[in-house]
Parts: C-alpha cells; structure tokens; sequence
C-alpha cells in the first residue's frame, strides 16, 4: 500500500518540525539498535543539532493532514575538503508510515537537491541485521561496499553495521564547487 501523491507534502524540515522528527526518532533508539545512541536527546539539544546540520545540508520532512509521518537528511561524509563530493543520507519514518513507499519519495526528494548540489556519491548505514533497510536502500540503488563488524555494542549485544554506495553523479572530470542547497529550494520548490 502506498500513500495517495495527493494527500502527501514534502518539503524542507525547519526547527519548528524539531519536536515532530524527535518523535520519530526517539523510538529508534529507545527500542532498536538502528541508532546506536542510547538516550534521547532533549527538544533542545535535538533542535541545536539539527541547527548544525541544516547550515550544511538539506532536512526533508513528508506530511499528511499537518502531521509529519518521516524524514530524510544529508550529512557531511568527512570533514576533510577532498570528500566534499560525498555525503552521507539517512531516512526515519513513524512505525505507522513505514511499507507504504515514504522512505522512497523522501529519498528521491533528497537525492534531487543533492545532485543539484554536485554531490558525486551518497552513503548510507545500516545497523545489521536489518531486512527492511537492506532492501530499501538496494531499492534506491546503493550497492553494499562493506560491513564493519562488531562496530557498536547496543541492548546487550554487538551489532554490526553496513556500508552503501549510491552514485550520484559521474565522476568524469574535475567537479565543480558544490552548491549550497539554500540556493536550490526555489528550482526544487520545496
């Protein structure tokens, strides 16, 4: 089953949906081992980083009827300038949102602006095992690249977690700068 188009809004997340995301997340890591943190940050530590991140990269949110339902985000891959053509992504959805093709759509979205941005390669992480991720993410077209085993030890038990690769861009010839996505919210009309 797959939400009408219709009745489903995507658009740049702003702090004011910090409460809503949390929501989301914080099941994430109070019940799972998807996150790999163990307490749920406050609001306003939650608002602080997502402050942080949205001064670099674009926060998604999708919405129906005003509720927020997930969210997909960007991140920067490493710090150091020669991979600033690479980024790392992550998707969340409420646990009544999820099967129904969101993560997809946010990660279209997300995928849209990142490659107006000149992003060459997008990487995801996946704590194992998880099916659902797994296929979501080889559904979008990330290839596995590696497993780093034992990584993080969560619930009494260490878990695993799992290198994607998705090709963005070719990367044939120098690349150019990339562009800040602040400037690109007009020509992707989020």
């Amino acid at each position: 089953m797959s939400l009408p188009e219709s009745d489903l809004i995507i658009r740049m997340a702003t702090l004011r949906d910090a409460e809503a995301i949390l929501s989301i997340y914080g099941p994430y890591i109070d019940k799972t081992a998807v996150s790999f943190e163990y307490t749920v940050p406050t609001l306003q530590e939650f608002q602080n980083r997502m402050q942080d991140y949205l001064a670099f990269a674009p926060w998604l949110v999708a919405t129906k009827d005003g509720r927020v339902l997930g969210y997909a985000y960007a991140s920067k891959y490493r710090a150091r300038e020669a991979y600033s053509w690479a980024i790392e992504v992550s998707v969340y959805l409420a646990e009544d949102a999820r099967g129904q093709g969101l993560g997809a759509k946010l990660y279209e979205e997300l995928f849209t602006i990142l490659t107006l941005c000149g992003y060459r390669q997008a990487f995801a992480v996946v704590t194992l095992p998880n099916e659902a991720s797994v296929k979501h993410h080889a559904r979008m077209g990330f290839e596995p690249i590696g497993v780093f085993q034992k990584v993080g030890f969560k619930f009494g038990a260490w878990h695993d977690v799992g290198w994607y690769r998705k090709e963005l861009l070719s990367f044939e010839g120098s690349p150019s700068p990339i562009r800040p996505y602040q400037e690109l919210q007009e020509l992707t009309m989020l």
